[in-house]
């Protein structure tokens, strides 16, 4: 969402600035987070970068976008240059978070590194000489800390501009890689469009007005409105060709209930026998990365969602042993072939 706002600043005339947080990307965004990151290495966050540079190009104009690393900076400080830095910010604002104050209500751990992130993305927009700062609303407290650290350093104060939080495909959680609940723009057509027509309605709704700018047609039914905002969507990040492959193939697969010759994700099954609601529930999680409980699954079962080969499955505690090429399809939207 940020990156196409940004995309817009570009067509009304204006310099990006890509930060890369190679540096601050070790200790983590704290932000809405409640617990703490786990740390990554300079190894990892620099593979992070390189993806990342290749999915905001998919979006912002490489000729109007100036990239460069935090790291270039923070490197080049001494520790008394941190500490100084440290004291222009205090405890008693750090602990003004909201994810901060949480943490202490639900006795959960804050390291102090973690107080470091704010600083350092302030000192971000000192460095990169920022006129405005776009981020979530999660990055109100991060960005106001940049203004503070601006004035300091005499120079024009940064507007802030915040737009929504993205939720995931869950839709519940922010859109987050390690949580796994993440459509990432360098993914195939076919994963791009696969993953969005999982969403629920009132999700599909709120993807139109943060990923496209409008509504959906006005009369249009529910899966019809969510196939044209998986094809706009593939259509921006990939090519017409590809969306429309894609939502042929969707339609193949579901709509038209012909999966034999569909290029269905694969499940490795176990050699044992499972009950119905426990296989169909590991599919959801190990393939799809849903998670849903025993009692939704076992609804599905009894609604006559769940097919092997065809035939539908009723009973949720019925043992199932699974042979190579069989398909389990496990709701309208999801099935898979038997590995």
């Amino acid at each position: 969402v940020v990156l196409r706002k940004l995309r817009q600043f570009q067509d009304l005339g204006h310099q990006a600035v890509l930060i890369i947080g190679d540096f601050t990307g070790m200790i983590g965004d704290p932000s809405g987070r409640p617990a703490t990151r786990p740390q990554l290495t300079r190894k990892e966050v620099m593979a992070n970068a390189a993806t990342y540079r290749d999915q905001a190009f998919k979006i912002l104009d490489p000729a109007r976008t100036e990239t460069v690393c935090n790291g270039d900076w923070f490197r080049a400080m001494s520790f008394e240059d941190v500490i100084r830095l440290n004291t222009r910010v205090t405890l008693q604002q750090m602990l003004q978070r909201d994810d901060f104050r949480a943490r202490i209500d639900n006795q959960q751990a804050i390291r102090a590194h973690e107080i470091q992130y704010p600083i350092m993305q302030g000192w971000d927009s000192v460095m990169v000489k920022a006129d405005v700062e776009l981020g979530g609303t999660d990055q109100l407290f991060n960005i106001l800390i940049g203004r503070d650290f601006q004035k300091d350093e005499g120079l024009p104060q940064q507007v802030v501009f915040l737009v929504p939080i993205l939720e995931g495909l869950d839709g519940s959680k922010k859109m987050s890689k390690s949580i796994g609940n993440f459509v990432a723009i360098n993914e195939s057509a076919a994963d791009i469009f696969g993953k969005l027509m999982s969403i629920s309605d009132e999700l599909m709704a709120r993807y139109y007005a943060l990923l496209l700018g409008r509504s959906p047609a006005a009369g249009a039914h529910p899966l019809e409105a969510k196939k044209q905002l998986a094809f706009e969507i593939v259509q921006v990040y990939h090519s017409t060709a590809l969306a429309q492959k894609a939502l042929d193939e969707w339609n193949t697969r579901f709509s038209k209930r012909n999966l034999e010759h569909s290029n269905l994700p694969t499940f490795s099954a176990a050699p044992e026998k499972l009950e119905a609601v426990t296989l169909v529930s590991n599919v959801y999680r190990q393939v799809f990365n849903l998670k849903k409980s025993r009692s939704e699954v076992s609804r599905l079962i009894k609604q006559g969602s769940v097919e092997l080969d065809g035939t539908k499955l009723r009973d949720p505690m019925t043992t199932i042993g699974l042979e190579p090429g069989q398909i389990l399809r496990l709701d309208r939207k999801h099935a898979v072939r038997i590995g």
